[in-house]
């Protein structure tokens, strides 16, 4: 007989693939390294098979990992879409959700390709925007759902979806030309209002180090540009960190605390706002 799939480690292997690795896999699942390691040794036993080549400088597929990660996402979507489709029941209309340009690159292209599958009858509205204009706007009813980056304030504000870690970053190689505290610390920023910018000028401040803002850009592609051209360095969560820059760390450069990801839902909202709501909740729980 043919062995059977767990769907659970097929999720694990496709965000090892998403992630370009077992620890930042970890931390978008929540997991320790150690548990997505056994989770991808339970999953090639079972399909007796490597999936993964792997070396402290490489990762790269295997032939049976190409064919799994290609046919597994059809899996997992399909899998989810059957659920769905038996507990739930059909729901339509619009749902305008706002969220922070890198967060949705990074972490909400799957969990709304999936809630799209699964609710073809909802239409979504997604706009990107800085975090403190997404709130002025969210105040101002433009959105129904909304998701903010803030510093750690409990459950108050929002619900906590996402834990940020968040890590100082450069073109790769170009560390020494950041380290010399006699000169002023070139900064690859968003305009104000930016959290991240925020964050990086205050904590800059009170390690007592000088900086000057080398170049400001609205999009997350315009200054990721600007770092890999070596114009400055930038604040980046640890785990949307490009391969090729590099994460500045040393006695020149201040830890930089976490930061949080919550979702905001309007007072009143229609039930499919409902539930994406709840799915988003749900999806980044699990790490999707």
């Amino acid at each position: 007989m043919l062995p059977s799939l767990n769907l659970d480690l097929v999720r694990t292997f496709l965000a090892v693939v998403d992630a370009g690795g077992l620890t930042r896999a970890g931390e978008r699942l929540r997991l320790s390294q150690p548990t997505v390691s056994l989770h991808m040794k339970r999953l090639e036993d079972t399909l007796g098979c490597r999936l993964i080549e792997r070396s402290p400088r490489s990762f790269k597929l295997t032939g049976a990992g190409e064919i799994l990660a290609t046919h597994g996402r059809r899996i997992v979507v399909l899998s989810d879409e059957l659920v769905a489709k038996l507990v739930e029941p059909a729901v339509s209309g619009l749902v305008r959700l706002g969220t922070p340009e890198d967060f949705a690159t990074a972490h909400l292209a799957n969990v709304l390709a999936a809630f799209s599958t699964a609710h073809p009858n909802v239409a979504l509205e997604v706009t990107t925007d800085l975090t403190l204009n997404l709130i002025e706007r969210f105040g101002g009813g433009e959105f129904d759902l909304v998701l903010i980056k803030r510093e750690p304030l409990g459950p108050s504000d929002g619900v906590r979806v996402w834990h940020e870690a968040l890590v100082w970053a450069c073109a790769a190689h170009r560390e020494h030309l950041f380290t010399d505290t006699e000169h002023d610390l070139p900064l690859v920023v968003s305009p104000h209002p930016c959290v991240y910018r925020k964050r990086a000028m205050r904590t800059l401040d009170q390690f007592g180090r000088r900086w000057r803002v080398a170049y400001t850009s609205t999009s997350l592609a315009g200054a990721q540009a600007a770092v890999r051209a070596g114009l400055g360095v930038t604040v980046l969560p640890k785990d949307m960190v490009p391969v090729d820059f590099s994460v500045l760390e040393g006695p020149a450069m201040p830890n930089l605390s976490a930061t949080e990801i919550a979702l905001m839902t309007a007072s009143s909202l229609p039930v499919a706002a409902t539930k994406l709501a709840e799915h988003i909740v749900h999806s980044l729980e699990r790490g999707t």
